[in-house]
């Protein structure tokens, strides 16, 4: 059963229907569930598929290609391995060429970036396969699909060549929303409170391939550490495995990744580029690129800025762990994560993730406000004396200054954090010299104690539950 996904079906439904060949690109993160979604919803219509090797090469790709072409086919039992891929591909032409059913056909080439590699030629006959025989026929949809987010775009999507303005649609799947996480738990019989899945969110996100690691009737700690912790975990190393296997020179991405980590709020390109302390900032720009199309890094334009005084922001929750966490206590074994939740260092750490969390759920939070259907800008803020993480400026004359806090009950509004919030109003009002009414909406996990410094400032209180609604 495939979870949310809604706009993704329609587009692959779609094409089914459509009277031409359709040509598709795919691409997301590891582990996100590309091919299950491909394979899903075009189980009775793919014809031929092929998943590319990781580091193989050009002969081991040739002779998969050969062993799945016999899969599909017994004619094509007795033939010799195609010494390129032009032979290759006028094999597939052959194949194609027999099938006699008037239905939409599927040829779904998985992992298209292991295959392309620098000396193969295969992106270039690919190139003529497509131009020269798939725009020929009305009954064929193409799908080529790839985690490496840099290839993916640069030589599919944003393709100067033969395949220049040929893509029907592309597809950037991204991970689950909450909503879609707790459904998906509901779906292995995982009956979980929002707080919990909130927690477990903190740790792997919303990666379909992570979540389906989580056991039914073990609480968030044992899970965690079971995942986390013990020697043979499946989440122990991914970190490691996770860049080498999407990015060349994945040295460079690991870089940003553990620089950003060390910065509690977003940075600007220029200070993340000192952090880094890198020399060359066309090799920094590339991977940064690359991260930001994988979904590990997100990019934020302060309210009243140019695109160009952008901040960057770690919002892999799993990266964001893993540093934290799991890398510093590796070796110490099961019970490790029963001794560090409790810390202080936990508590804080949880509570900026959490600010990342309502950041990647804006649309629900306009829905909770009632704004979904009113044009609004969402941006963050700051100067040198105060910083707002969520801005949403609206057309009605509203803007929301929106604190995000994660705790284990009740917010209290006490006289220091009073204080913060009017700070961070007068400053935002001087610094930007807006004539709209300020909002303050707060979105915590439990709700706000409502003591007098409440009524003052709050205008609008959500809890968590809100974070969970469809979008």
């Amino acid at each position: 059963m495939v979870i949310g996904r809604i706009n993704e079906i329609r587009i692959l439904d779609d094409m089914l229907g459509s009277d031409s060949s359709e040509l598709l690109a795919i691409y997301g993160r590891r582990r996100v569930g590309k091919t299950f979604l491909i394979r899903e919803i075009y189980k009775n219509h793919i014809v031929f598929e092929l998943t590319g090797l990781y580091k193989g090469s050009m002969k081991d790709q040739l002779q998969n290609f050969h062993t799945q072409l016999k899969s599909s086919s017994k004619k094509f039992e007795n033939t010799k391995v195609p010494g390129d891929w032009l032979n290759a591909f006028q094999l597939l032409e052959d194949y194609l060429n027999g099938l006699k059913s008037k239905k939409k056909k599927v040829v779904f080439i998985d992992e298209f970036p292991w295959i392309a590699t620098a000396r193969s030629k295969f992106l270039m006959v690919f190139e003529h396969f497509w131009n020269t025989y798939c725009t020929k026929r009305n009954d064929l949809v193409v799908v080529v699909c790839g985690s490496a987010a840099s290839f993916m775009v640069n030589k599919i999507i944003k393709n100067k060549g033969g395949l220049h303005n040929r893509l029907s649609h592309k597809i950037r799947l991204m991970p689950f929303n909450l909503n879609e996480v707790s459904l998906f738990l509901k779906s292995k019989n995982i009956q979980l409170n929002h707080y919990d899945i909130l927690q477990l969110y903190m740790v792997v996100g919303g990666v379909p391939h992570y979540i389906n690691k989580i056991n039914k009737g073990e609480s968030v700690v044992q899970n965690i550490d079971r995942l986390c912790f013990e020697n043979n975990g499946n989440l122990t190393n991914e970190f490691n495995e996770v860049f080498k296997s999407l990015f060349t020179n994945s040295d460079v991405h690991e870089h940003i990744i553990r620089a950003l980590s060390r910065t509690k709020k977003g940075v600007t390109r220029n200070r993340l580029l000192e952090l880094c302390n890198l020399g060359s900032g066309g090799i920094f720009s590339k991977a940064l690129d690359e991260l930001i199309e994988s979904g590990f890094v997100s990019q934020y334009t302060p309210f009243g800025k140019r695109k160009k005084d952008s901040l960057y922001r770690l919002s892999d929750e799993y990266s964001l762990f893993y540093i934290k966490f799991i890398e510093p206590n590796q070796g110490q074994g099961s019970g490790t994560w029963a001794k560090l939740f409790p810390k202080q260092s936990y508590k804080t750490w949880s509570g900026l993730v959490f600010e990342t969390i309502c950041l990647k759920h804006v649309d629900q939070i306009k829905k909770e406000l009632g704004v979904a259907k009113i044009y609004s800008i969402n941006s963050g803020w700051h100067n040198d004396k105060a910083q707002v993480d969520l801005v949403i400026d609206r057309d009605d004359g509203i803007i929301n200054l929106c604190e995000m806090k994660f705790y284990n009950s009740l917010f209290t509004i006490n006289k220091p954090e009073y204080e913060n919030i009017k700070n961070k109003i007068a400053q935002f009002k001087e610094s930007t010299k807006t004539r709209k009414n300020i909002f303050v909406t707060m979105i915590t996990t439990y709700g706000v104690s409502e003591n007098a410094n409440y009524l003052e400032i709050v205008t609008n209180n959500f809890t968590m539950d809100c974070l969970f609604e469809e979008a």
